[in-house]
């Protein structure tokens, strides 16, 4: 298989299959895994019209799509999957190869996974990625630790698929090495659930307090977020 991606992702549930649209919706050719490869396919069916994907059905074939240096996207579950896909995919790559765990993994879990890799010279970086599925559609934001090495050769494909500021800004940025993106994507997703728990109270209060119905906190809630308090959430 001639190597012509540029990135390439495996794990494509409802954030990987989005990730690898939003990068071949901005131009980069995508090269496509997943365990199950009936997958792959049906992604390249539904919305091959959307730019360029590779569909592969080995992991041998996967990383012989990939340019060098290879740049490989898993979204898989956090935990023993990861693991299992590194440990499938690490022995075929050399030195200078990238591989982007773009799922919730504990900071400690990738602080162990990149030394590990580093001894082998490949570039493992744990990144956090938030906004949802919408978000990995139309543009996340993006959280990437590692080594410096490895985010010059991915933050220009990161900054064109992430959101963007008001300013046009894009929102991505390097967080640190090893662990970091993974631990900033934990404060992140501290601070969102302490949102949630204010969006909670605030519908209790309406409810039990102003007496307000069902479809009026709707309506309320509706007007907020056409302003400043305009989210996902």
């Amino acid at each position: 298989m001639t190597s012509t991606a540029q990135i390439g992702v495996t794990g494509l549930a409802v954030m990987g299959r989005n990730l690898a649209r939003n990068f071949a919706r901005n131009g980069y050719t995508v090269a496509l895994h997943n365990r199950t490869a009936a997958r792959t396919h049906e992604l390249v069916a539904e919305f091959g019209e959307e730019g360029i994907f590779v569909p592969t059905g080995t992991a041998e074939e996967f990383v012989a799509a990939l340019e060098r240096p290879r740049r490989l996207v898993i979204m898989v579950k956090a935990g023993a999957a990861t693991d299992a896909v590194i440990d499938e995919f690490a022995p075929l790559l050399e030195p200078g190869d990238m591989i982007v765990d773009g799922g919730n993994a504990h900071f400690a879990d990738t602080r162990r996974r990149e030394a590990a890799l580093r001894e082998q010279g490949i570039h493992f970086v744990g990144t956090g990625v938030s906004g949802g599925e919408e978000g990995a559609l139309h543009g996340p934001s993006i959280m990437p630790g590692g080594s410096v090495e490895s985010y010059e050769a991915l933050g220009p494909m990161l900054e064109k698929i992430s959101a963007k500021a008001g300013d046009g800004a894009p929102c991505v940025t390097h967080v640190g090495p090893d662990g970091a993106g993974h631990f900033v994507k934990m404060v992140h997703n501290g601070i969102e659930y302490a949102d949630m728990q204010l969006i909670g109270e605030a519908y209790q209060l309406l409810r039990d307090v102003g007496g307000f119905s069902p479809a009026q906190i709707a309506d309320v809630f509706r007007t907020w977020n056409t302003g400043r308090l305009d989210s996902y959430l």
